[in-house]
């Protein structure tokens, strides 16, 4: 396995430093966050380190990428745009949907090969209707996808978390039963999983079982730590919104057990790319705050993935 860290917490930095970081900590891969230039849409979101439509239409500036990350000893293990692709507005959705197709385009021209996203979810809708929507939308990007011979891998966040994505959460690939009833639906190659323990956690999900069960469906790891607060839970309940009762943590300052996480991938066979994700409010607020983030996630997690 190698290890790298999901580029989107460098907010701040250019592709430059942000390769130029990952190099310095160490780091393998980094997973490159590659949203449309300049159109932030909440937090964790909106950051370009990769200008997807650039890759498509300069040369000069896809070589670069790639010939930069090479020098510094680091893989992009990834492009990241984690979109809602169902989105209730079709504007919007229009508009998502072509991107992601360009950084599905773009994967392929700087021969990454991988693309992570979200499947998307009408909020207001059933899990039902949801997955009539699944069966009009995603053909065409999965055609994209195979044509460029890229894989999509789908993170398991149900993007539900307060009171603007109540109540059914912006992403309806959220479980294992869920997963199996997509896949059934879009019985594609080129679609798998981005797998994160974390999400399974404040859902009362066995984060392990499903990693032998999908064994053939994980194309990329993320390692993300959730702390769920029993005291607030108790007094709020599970119908609550998430974040009234769980924080995200960094690897190690959470309930994930990650020695048995690892375990299960090692027995699995995986040996493709994990990244750290950092969402930890406590390590925020400062570039020193964020590097150290880094680096106190790499140094927890070389003790499994080395």
């Amino acid at each position: 396995m190698k290890l790298g860290f999901v580029s989107a917490i460098l907010d701040q930095s250019s592709f430059e430093e942000m390769i130029d970081t990952a190099s310095e900590l160490g780091f393998q891969c980094v997973e490159a966050a590659c949203w449309p230039q300049g159109k932030a849409e909440r937090r964790y979101a909106g950051v370009s380190h990769i200008d997807a439509e650039r890759v498509l239409e300069d040369g000069a500036y896809a070589k670069y990428i790639t010939e930069y990350a090479s020098a510094k000893n680091v893989e992009i293990s990834a492009l990241a745009y984690y979109p809602n692709t169902m989105d209730p507005d079709l504007q919007k959705r229009e508009a998502v949907i072509e991107h992601l197709k360009n950084v599905i385009r773009a994967s392929g021209r700087l021969g990454i090969g991988l693309v992570t996203t979200f499947i998307g979810r009408d909020q207001s809708a059933t899990v039902e209707e949801n997955l009539e929507l699944v069966k009009e939308v995603w053909p065409s990007i999965i055609q994209v996808a195979e044509e460029e011979r890229v894989k999509i891998a789908i993170e398991n966040c149900p993007m539900l978390f307060g009171r603007d994505q109540w109540p059914g959460g912006q992403n309806l690939m959220t479980t294992p039963a869920v997963w199996k009833q997509v896949f059934e639906l879009l019985p594609s190659r080129n679609l798998g999983i981005n797998y994160d323990p974390s999400h399974f956690v404040w859902q009362m999900i066995d984060y392990i079982k499903p990693i032998y069960e999908f064994r053939d469906k994980i194309f990329h790891v993320h390692y993300k730590d959730i702390k769920v607060y029993p005291e607030k839970l108790c007094r709020v309940g599970i119908m609550a919104y998430p974040l009234d009762f769980m924080s995200p943590k960094l690897p190690g300052l959470g309930d994930v057990d990650w020695g048995k996480y690892v375990s299960a991938l090692t027995d699995i066979g995986y040996d493709g790319y994990t990244c750290i994700e950092v969402e930890d409010k406590a390590f925020e607020g400062t570039a020193e705050k964020v590097r150290r983030s880094l680096e106190l996630s790499k140094r927890y997690m070389e003790q499994f993935v080395i």
